[in-house]
């Protein structure tokens, strides 16, 4: 699971996890190869918002919660 850092354009984004891609080196993917949800890793997006870089502590953080929620359900369509 990673979360979107970055819109690069129209068919990329740069995801990380924290862990293997960590906020400094983020992944470059199309956004045809991935598989939406609903949910927001909102500590996440608050930096991202404000115009900071998150830590990758505070990217495990949110995605080791989401995934302990049971969250992380596939968007329809």
């Amino acid at each position: 699971m990673f979360v979107v850092v970055k819109l690069v354009n129209e068919r990329f984004v740069l995801v990380a996890d924290g862990e293997q891609r960590k906020i400094e080196n983020p992944k470059l993917k199309n956004i045809k190869h991935l598989q939406w949800t609903r949910i927001k890793a909102e500590e996440v997006e608050s930096y991202l918002a404000r115009g900071e870089i998150p830590g990758n502590h505070i990217i495990r953080k949110n995605l080791k919660r989401i995934r302990e929620r049971g969250e992380g359900g596939l968007v329809d369509g």
